[in-house]
């Protein structure tokens, strides 16, 4: 619910009502607002709760076109793009066009030798 509220302004609403209220009455005013949000969250959920049994099975079919309209809501032009045109596969637009699980084709570079320091003998050059 305070999602959108970040620590400065939550102090400030504190201090404003502190001023407002005073020491004495903030405590009640804080078990009041308390109450009353637990009694409308309740109110909510007994009115989700009284809406599924009337409605039965018809409340999962309303409740699929809501989920897909919330799935678009999300949806970049870059995910869009990924899902309808390339079919999931978005290497195309990162440039990582490694599978994973795959062995690379060449063998990896050794590291540059150090003055004085002789190559290895290499197994695989026979």
């Amino acid at each position: 619910m305070f999602g959108n509220i970040g620590w400065g302004e939550f102090m400030v609403l504190l201090v404003a009502a502190l001023v407002v209220l005073g020491p004495e009455r903030l405590p009640g005013a804080v078990s009041w607002v308390t109450k009353s949000l637990r009694q409308v969250r309740d109110y909510a959920s007994g009115a989700k709760e009284q809406l599924k049994e009337e409605l039965g099975p018809e409340f999962d079919d309303l409740r699929q076109p809501l989920s897909e309209l919330n799935e678009l809501r999300g949806m970049t032009p870059k995910a869009v793009i990924t899902k309808h045109l390339l079919d999931g596969d978005e290497s195309l637009l990162t440039g990582n066009f490694d599978k994973p699980g795959t062995k690379p084709v060449s063998k990896p570079v050794p590291p540059p030798l150090a003055a004085g320091e002789k190559p290895p003998i290499d197994s695989d050059a026979t």
